[in-house]
């Protein structure tokens, strides 16, 4: 029997994201769906603007938008909630015992709360068991960017050991939401600023790659340097990686580690799990957004442009989905992983 689950925000770009990848998923069934004020009581087909390239589904389109308020019957909550409303929201959600997942960025930090990439820090969910929310508990999901990056480096770290990372990112439109950046600002353009990207960067994969302790994460102690930029591209944050090992190792020993790199998602063939959490592709102008963002269901890190550095070790250039992978996708898997390990009683 499938779990039915709710989606807070269902009507925002990742909300839809959401409501597309789990109208046919194995494990869960879309059951109920959370709006703003403005849109509570009408239909869902009415009150979203779809912009997803597939059909919303009939079922779904017609369910009764509900007010973001802890009175669900699904005990299983997807939130892609916006910030300025998520960290109060989702609080009192888990206080009266809801599981939430949550791709917003409010309770990231907090003390008890898992910040989850599945291939690399699985191990965190016991976290909840030290939340203050009786039954409830909260897991996040990683900046959209984080979570290509860390991918990229889990296998380097875990074969060869990084001692520092700098990084600069070109960023989808998509990623700032719908309706998004001003068409007059974005076209014929590129934007050197995206607000608190380059800070979540440079703290998120401390806590990814810590030690789960009795009294929180032990931060990674790693040196990463972000800058970030917002691109003319619909979909697929690309990223310009250096970095510096703490072993020496060959071009091809790196590009060996990411294609044979698997975790317990493969292991437990989990339905958004990518076959290739990490695949290089060959080619001196490879990966492209355009090519490359919706390889293997939009979940796989495609990497290319592997060369020697003359001020770190390497360098290399990497592609990720931010919507699928970086959000509704990696937000999806976190929950398919929470319930083959048996957290969602």
């Amino acid at each position: 029997m499938k779990i039915k689950v709710g989606i807070l925000g269902a009507t925002g770009s990742v909300g839809q994201r959401f409501v597309e990848i789990l109208s046919n998923h194995p494990f869960f069934e879309i059951a109920e769906l959370g709006a703003s004020d403005r849109n509570f009581g009408k239909k869902y087909g009415e009150a979203t603007n779809w912009l997803q390239q597939s059909t919303l589904d009939p079922k779904i389109a017609n369910l009764i938008l509900k007010k973001c308020e802890p009175d669900f019957e699904s005990r299983v909550v997807f939130s892609a909630l916006d910030s300025s409303v998520a960290g109060e929201i989702e609080e009192e959600f888990a206080k009266k015992g809801y599981y939430v997942i949550s791709n917003a960025k409010n309770h990231r930090f907090d003390k008890f709360v898992p910040l989850v990439v599945p291939e690399i820090n699985i191990n965190h969910f016991e976290l909840v068991k030290k939340q203050p929310y009786g039954g409830g508990f909260i897991i996040t999901n990683p900046n959209c960017s984080t979570i290509g990056l860390v991918l990229s480096l889990k296998p380097i770290i875990d074969k060869f050991g990084i001692e520092s990372v700098n990084v600069v990112t070109m960023q989808a439109v998509s990623g700032a939401g719908y309706p998004g950046v001003a068409s007059l600002d974005i076209i014929d353009n590129v934007i050197p600023f995206i607000s608190g990207e380059e800070e979540k960067i440079e703290t998120e994969p401390k806590k990814i790659f810590g030690k789960a302790t009795e009294d929180g994460v032990k931060l990674l102690e790693i040196k990463i340097s972000a800058q970030c930029n917002r691109a003319p591209v619909i979909d697929g944050h690309l990223e310009c990686v250096q970095v510096k090992l703490k072993e020496k190792a060959d071009a091809k020993d790196l590009i060996e580690a990411w294609n044979n790199f698997k975790a317990l998602p493969q292991e437990l063939n989990l339905p958004m799990a990518p076959k290739n959490p990490t695949l290089y592709i060959y080619g001196e102008k490879y990966p492209q957004p355009k090519l490359h963002r919706s390889y293997d269901k939009g979940m796989s890190v495609t990497i290319g442009r592997l060369r020697k550095c003359s001020l770190f070790d390497y360098k290399f250039v990497i592609l990720s989905h931010n919507t699928i992978r970086g959000a509704a996708g990696g937000t999806t898997l976190i929950a398919e992983a929470l319930k083959e390990l048996n957290y969602l009683k």
